[in-house]
This record gives structure tokens, sequence and C-alpha cells, in this order.
């Protein structure tokens, strides 16, 4: 199982901009996969972002943070990285890093990927 940990977050007014940084070790691929997910109280874990450490064009992002967030990769410190900005109060949760060990069959996206190792979460939150 892979290691996985979150730092970052924090509080900022809406319009500001914040970054969260996901460190993983503990893969048995070079091949692997980083996703961003989000949860806020009351609704379902949902993902909004991911990468592939062996294609760093291998990226999704959903409707909701398109164009305000940016994804990127670091593989010589295999750390992702989520770039958040324009930030609304919707965009208020628990955010939190998954990782999979096994890449997706090629024509797959990222988000296809089985995320079964989890940071411990990080509070984000844009007040207006």
């Amino acid at each position: 199982e892979m290691h996985v940990v979150e730092s970052g977050g924090g509080s900022v007014q809406a319009g500001g901009s914040l970054r969260v940084s996901c460190a993983v070790s503990g893969f048995h691929f070079d091949d692997y996969v980083i996703g961003w997910f989000r949860q806020a109280p009351g609704k379902e874990r949902k993902v909004i972002s991911c990468i592939s450490s062996s294609d760093s064009k291998n990226t999704y992002y959903a409707d909701s943070v398109k164009g305000r967030f940016t994804i990127s990769s670091d593989n010589a410190k295999n750390t992702a990285y989520l770039q958040m900005n324009s930030l609304k109060p919707e965009d208020t949760a628990v955010y939190y890093c998954g990782a999979a060990d096994v890449h997706p069959p090629p024509g797959y996206g990222c988000a296809s990927a089985n995320f079964d190792s989890w940071g411990q979460g990080t509070q984000v939150t844009a007040s207006s």
C-alpha cells in the first residue's frame, strides 16, 4: 500500500488562492496515479483532479474546477500539487489525496484509476 501525505490548505477569502501538496511513497511501479478528491459536509467524496506519473498530459479536471485549478507533479519528489485559484465558497471542503499503484489501461484516463491509498485530508475554506 502506498503512503500518502498531504500538506497545505487553509482559509482564504473568496477569490484567493491556495496550494495543496501530496507526497507518495511505497509504490511498486513507476507508473502510478495521484488524484485529488473533496468532500463537503453531508456530501459524498468526489474526484476533482488527477494526474499520471508517467504522462503529465494525462490529467482530469471536474467541470466545477476546470479553468481555476491546476494539477502538476514533480516525479523526482514523488509529489503532486494542486494550485487552486479564484476560490469560491462552494470549494469549501476537506480535500483528500488518493493514490493508485496501478495505472489504468491505455485509452483510459487517470480518473479511471482504482485509488486505494489515502491521505488524512486537509481543510480548505473559502469565505465570502
